[in-house]
C-alpha cells in the first residue's frame, strides 16, 4: 500500500533524467551493458558532487585533524567539524556534540550496547526488539544480555509485516530498560509507527534507540520531534560514502556513558596511573576518523536536500506502487510484506515453478539488472515468514518506471523458462530443476573422473575456454546442476547442512569403504546455479586421494577459470564451508 503520510510532495517536479545524469556509474559508456540498479537498501550509488568532495579533500585538503598546528591541518579539521553540524542540521538535533562520527549504523549500535547496555543493564531487565530487526540490531543486544543478565522480548507482526503494537503495548512494563526498532525494514519496506512506539517506551521508564539507515534518504528527519534517545544511521544509504554512520543520543545519556574505544584524540589527559576523558563528541571518537567520509556525507545531505526529501519520497512511491502491481501479475509470484506505509522496497518469492531466489538474482544480473537475494541479514524474519530467502527489488532517486517493466518482463521470462524445463522433464528423470524434488534411493557417491584434482581442473578449464563469455559459462554450470542427481532425503539432516546466506545446501562426505584415505561425497542445493558448482567440486574431489585433495588450490582454480569474477564463494550458501568440509576430512585422515 502506498505511503500517504502528509511529508510525501507531489513527485512531478523530478526531472529523473537530470537526476541520473549526475551519477557516474548509469552512464552507459561507463557500462558493458545498461545497468538497472535496483539494490538501493543495501547501498546507494553516489552522485558525482559527492564523489568530486570526496576526492577534493584528498587532493587538496588532507591532513590530520584537531592536533595540527598548521593550516592544512586546521582547515581539515573545520571541514571534519562542518560535516557534524551538517549532519545535526539534517537530523535537527539540538546540539552538534549529539551527532557522534561511526563506520556505520552497525557500529553505532554496537557503541551504544556496549557503553550504555554493559554499565546500565542488569539482571531482570528487558530489552525490547522487533521481528523485523536486522541482525545488527539484534546480535548486539544478544551480546550485551549474556553479559548482563538482561532479557530480549519480541514484537511480533502481522502476516502483511505490519508490527502488532497493541502486543507491543503489552510487552512494555517497568522491567523494559530499552527498546531499539527500525524506521524501516530492509527486508520488506516496513515503515514502523516509530514516534507513536517512542512515546509508549517513555511512559513505562524506557529508552528507545532507532534505526533509521532505511530511513533516512526518503523523508525527512527529526530526533527532536520524535524524543528519539539514540538514532542512527550510515552515510552510505544515502548517496554517500561507506565507512561512515552516525550515531545521535541525547546529551545527558553520551555524557553518562564510558568511552566506546581508547586512544588518541578521546582523552584529556593520560598518566601512567590515570586518564580523564575528553567531552563530546571526542570522547566517543578514539584515533583518526573517516575525515573524507565525513566530508562526503555532509556533501551528500546538501545533495539531497537540494532535491527535496519530500519528493524524493513520492517519486520512489509511485515506484513501489507501479512495482507492486506489475509484480502482483506474475502467475507463481508471490509479493513477502503488504504493511499499510511501506517504504520503495518490494520482495518476492517465485513458487510455481519453485525458482531459487540466488537464481533468480543470478539470472536477472545476467539482464544488467541488480536486485539482492538471501534472507537480507533478517533470518528471523524470514523464519516468521516460512521462507529462508526472498528476492528483493529497491529503489533510489535515479530509478525509472521504464526499468520496473523490464524487471517485470525479465521475471516472467525466467518463469517460462522455468516452467519449460519442467514441463519438458520425463518422468523418472534425476533432474532437480531447483524444485526441492528428489528420490529416495541408496547413496550413490560419485568416483573419480580423472586421476587427481588437477588433472580433473585442466579438463574442466579446457571446457571453459572454449565458452567465451560469462553468459555461456553460466549456461554451463546450469546444465551440470540440471545433471546433477538429487541427494536422497534421508541424508538432508541438520548434520549434513552447510549454513551460509543465499540458499540451502547439504553436503555427505565419507571414506570410501574398503580404502583408508579416498574421499567421497554427495552434496545438493535448492539453487540451480549451486548445483552446478557442487557438480565441478564433485569433479574436483569426489574419488580423490585425501593428500591430493589438500594439495589442490581450489580458489586458484576459480580464479583460472573465471569464476571468481562472478561468483562469491562466501555468497554462494556455503559452497566455501562445503570445500572446507571435505578438506577438513581429508586433513583428518592424512593426519
Amino acid at each position: 500500500m502506498l505511503n500517504t503520510s502528509p511529508e510525501y510532495a507531489d513527485h512531478s517536479t523530478l526531472d529523473v533524467e537530470a537526476i541520473r545524469a549526475q551519477f557516474p556509474i548509469l552512464n552507459p559508456s561507463n557500462q558493458n551493458q545498461p545497468l538497472i540498479y535496483l539494490d538501493s537498501a543495501a547501498s546507494t550509488q553516489q552522485p558525482a558532487r559527492v564523489i568530486e568532495a570526496v576526492a577534493d579533500y584528498h587532493r587538496g585538503h588532507h591532513a590530520n585533524i584537531h592536533r595540527g598546528a598548521y593550516q592544512l591541518s586546521r582547515t581539515a579539521t573545520r571541514m571534519y567539524e562542518e560535516a557534524r553540524e551538517r549532519v545535526a542540521r539534517f537530523l535537527n538535533a539540538a546540539d552538534p556534540v549529539e551527532c557522534l562520527f561511526t563506520r556505520g549504523a552497525t557500529e553505532s549500535i554496537n557503541l551504544v550496547a556496549a557503553t550504555w547496555g554493559r554499565t546500565t543493564l542488569q539482571p531482570g531487565d528487558e530489552i525490547l526488539l522487533s521481528t523485523l530487526e536486522h541482525h545488527s540490531n539484534i546480535v548486539p543486544w544478544q551480546m550485551v544480555a549474556e553479559t548482563t543478565g538482561a532479557r530480549i522480548r519480541v514484537i511480533p507482526i502481522d502476516d502483511a509485516g505490519d508490527l502488532d503494537l497493541e502486543a507491543c503495548q503489552r510487552l512494555l512494563s517497568p522491567r523494559t530498560r530499552l527498546v531499539a526498532v527500525n524506521q524501516v525494514s530492509n527486508a520488506l519496506g516496513t515503515i514502523n509507527p516509530v514516534a507513536e512506539i517512542i512515546a509508549a517506551a517513555h511512559a513505562v521508564g524506557a529508552l528507545v534507540l532507532i534505526d533509521g539507515a532505511q530511513w533516512v534518504a526518503h523523508g525527512p528527519t527529526d530526533v527532536q520531534a520524535l524524543d528519539a534517545d539514540f538514532y542512527v544511521f550510515s552515510g552510505h544509504k544515502l548517496y554517500g560514502p561507506t565507512g561512515i554512520g552516525v550515531l545521535y543520543g541525547k546529551r545527558r545519556l553520551l555524557e553518562s556513558m564510558p568511552p566506546y574505544q581508547g586512544g588518541g584524540d578521546m582523552i584529556e589527559r593520560v598518566t601512567f596511573e590515570r586518564t580523564t576523558y575528553a567531552g563530546l563528541p571526542n570522547k566517543f571518537e578514539a584515533g583518526t576518523p573517516h575525515i573524507s567520509g565525513a566530508v562526503g556525507l555532509a556533501s551528500a545531505i546538501d545533495w539531497v536536500e537540494s532535491i527535496g526529501l519530500a519528493v524524493i519520497g513520492a517519486h520512489e512511491q509511485v515506484l513501489l506502487h507501479q512495482a507492486t502491481e506489475r509484480l502482483a501479475r506474475i502467475p507463481g509470484l508471490e509479493i513477502k510484506g503488504r504493511a499499510r506505509h511501506k517504504s520503495g522496497v518490494i520482495s518476492w518469492v517465485m513458487s510455481d515453478p519453485p525458482i531459487a531466489t540466488l537464481d533468480i538474482g543470478t539470472a536477472l544480473d545476467l539482464r544488467g539488472l541488480c536486485i539482492r537475494t538471501g534472507h537480507h541479514c533478517c533470518q528471523p524474519l524470514m523464519d516468521r515468514l516460512g521462507v529462508t530467502s526472498t528476492a528483493r527489488a529497491s529503489f533510489g532517486v535515479y530509478n525509472r518506471l521504464d526499468e520496473i517493466e523490464t524487471l517485470a518482463e525479465a521475471l516472467s521470462e525466467i518463469r517460462e523458462s522455468a516452467s519449460r524445463q519442467r514441463r519438458t522433464a520425463t518422468v523418472g528423470d534425476s533432474v532437480s530443476l531447483g524444485s526441492g524434488e528428489e528420490t529416495e534411493q541408496t547413496p550413490s557417491y560419485p568416483t573419480a573422473v580423472a586421476d587427481s584434482p588437477q588433472a580433473a581442473a585442466a579438463e574442466i578449464a579446457e571446457v571453459f575456454e572454449l565458452l567465451p563469455d560469462w553468459p555461456m559459462r553460466h549456461q554451463h554450470i546450469i546444465d551440470l546442476g540440471d545433471q546433477l542427481p538429487p541427494m536422497p532425503a534421508s541424508l538432508k539432516t541438520e548434520v549434513n547442512a552447510v549454513h551460509g546466506c543465499q540458499s540451502q545446501v547439504h553436503i555427505a562426505a565419507r571414506v570410501r569403504p574398503g580404502t583408508a584415505d579416498v574421499i567421497e561425497f554427495l552434496a545438493d542445493s535448492d539453487a540451480n546455479i549451486v548445483r552446478g558448482l557442487i557438480a565441478l567440486l564433485q569433479q574436483l574431489y569426489s574419488g580423490q586421494q585425501a593428500r591430493d585433495i589438500l594439495a589442490f588450490d581450489v580458489e586458484a582454480f576459480f580464479k583460472q577459470v573465471g569464476l571468481d569474477q562472478h561468483l562469491s564463494l562466501t555468497r554462494r550458501n556455503g559452497l566455501e564451508a562445503m570445500v572446507r568440509r571435505v578438506r577438513q576430512l581429508a586433513g583428518t585422515i592424512a593426519d
